[in-house]
């Protein structure tokens, strides 16, 4: 029996390619999708009718209009078939959010919690976290910073499948120096904050960092995540200063790119990002107070921008509510809160390559996807914020044969969304169908038991 989403039938459209059910393997899991639109991130361009086939963990092959699901059904004996009728729907490619922390979630005890729970904590309630950032339709995601490397151990059970979630990219730790924002230790009273050092990211020069770097690829992150900058929710004074010198960045870009990792620069004011982008980062987050040099640098040398302006509505807000934050946090929430999605804005029009990333703790996880609408008002065009999270994502990310776009060989991660984002960017906060490497997790707007 068909599953039927509630969407309406669009046009049919030019062949995308044009094999048949014989190609499928006897005895493999099978999936029909029919979607009344496909969205094509790598064309720029709205497809019509198209009906994806997937064959186990991956799209087999995608034809333009509807098809005959029997001999697929046939070709699936043996196997598990499934049809999918997005009716008056979008199908697009599985999103990648590229700045989270499913580790952890945004409260108004967090800053006390830290002294009562344990990692194990964390630990479990980021299995929450995970599922819920997958039923919004994001199957992968980079994970920039935890407390105690317990990211690694969400990927790896999510690899496993024991709980479901995204696919993660996880920098484990943060890199930054004493009293940054990366110490853990900031605001602590004399005798519990310690001295940390390399084990816990905590550099203090080059040799350090290099250090760090290699205690990183030993503990097993995907990639690296730096503080060059102060940022809003640590207890110290500033968001904007320079917090580390560029000696240091430029240690720690070096030895990342030895072991074949990336490297996310969290960056607020105009001094770091300028010290990261000519260190070699890969993409600089948030941005706040970026500056005209600072856009021209990263054009000149191709780094990615991650606005995350999620984060700074968020913050602004709750900075209102009287005892959420500390007194200190506030006022720098405050400050970013109002700047942020106007120099996401400037940066688009400056030419600056942007991926989608929201920042995804700071405010409850699973709300994602109203970074889209963010970005629209920040005067991005629908087709960009819907290509940052998909095909600029997936290069950054250097996995552009991979993720990011609904094509034969990729994983198996669609989504559909009532109507079309194009027209109305909101619709990307409904998401109704979730495929991630050819598993269904939602369809007709339920959550399944997985």
């Amino acid at each position: 029996m068909p599953v039927r989403l509630a969407f309406a039938l669009a046009a049919a459209i030019v062949p995308i390619a044009a094999q048949s059910a014989d190609a499928a393997s006897s005895g493999h899991d099978i999936s029909v999708l029919r979607c009344a639109r496909l969205f094509d991130p790598a064309a720029g361009k709205m497809l019509g009718v198209s009906t994806v086939i997937v064959e186990g963990d991956r799209i087999k092959e995608i034809r333009a209009g509807a098809v005959d699901p029997e001999p697929y059904r046939q070709a699936a004996a043996g196997g598990h078939f499934a049809y999918v009728d997005v009716a008056d729907g979008t199908c697009l490619p599985g999103l990648i959010d590229s700045h989270t922390h499913l580790t952890s979630q945004t409260s108004a005890t967090g800053f006390t919690d830290q002294f009562r729970w344990n990692i194990a904590d964390y630990a479990v309630r980021s299995t929450v976290y995970a599922r819920r950032t997958l039923l919004a339709g994001f199957t992968t995601v980079r994970n920039l910073g935890d407390n105690q490397n317990e990211s690694i151990a969400l990927r790896n059970a999510i690899n496993a499948g024991v709980v479901p979630g995204p696919r993660i990219f996880t920098a484990g730790k943060p890199i930054g120096s004493t009293g940054g924002h990366a110490d853990p230790t900031d605001g602590y009273r004399m005798d519990l904050a310690g001295d940390p050092g390399t084990k816990d990211g905590i550099i203090n020069s080059p040799e350090d960092a290099i250090k760090a770097v290699r205690q990183h690829y030993k503990d097993g992150v995907d990639l690296l995540k730096i503080m060059p900058s102060g940022g809003v929710l640590d207890e110290s004074a500033s968001v904007d200063n320079a917090q580390m010198t560029i000696e240091e960045i430029k240690a720690v870009v070096t030895a990342a790119h030895d072991y074949g990792y990336t490297v996310a620069a969290h960056a607020h004011g105009a001094e770091a990002i300028r010290r990261a982008v000519l260190a070699g980062v890969d993409s600089i987050e948030h941005g706040t107070f970026m500056n005209d040099e600072d856009m021209k640098l990263m054009k000149e040398h191709g780094t990615w921008y991650v606005p995350t302006i999620t984060a700074g509505k968020y913050v602004q807000q709750m900075a209102e509510k009287p005892g959420y934050y500390p007194p200190q946090v506030a006022a720098k929430a405050k400050l970013v809160g109002p700047i942020i999605q106007a120099t996401a804005g400037k940066a688009y029009k400056a030419g600056v390559k942007i991926a989608f990333g929201t920042d995804a703790a700071v405010y409850p996880h699973g709300q994602n996807a109203r970074e889209f609408q963010y970005m629209v008002e920040a005067g991005i065009p629908p087709m960009v914020a819907l290509q940052a999270a998909t095909t600029h994502a997936a290069e950054l990310l250097h996995k552009p044969g991979e993720l990011g776009q609904i094509a034969a060989g990729r994983h198996a991660d669609v989504i559909a969304v009532p109507g079309n984002p194009l027209d109305d960017i909101t619709t990307m906060q409904r998401v109704s169908f979730v495929m991630k490497d050819g598993v269904i997790y939602k369809q007709d707007g339920q959550a399944l038991d997985r």
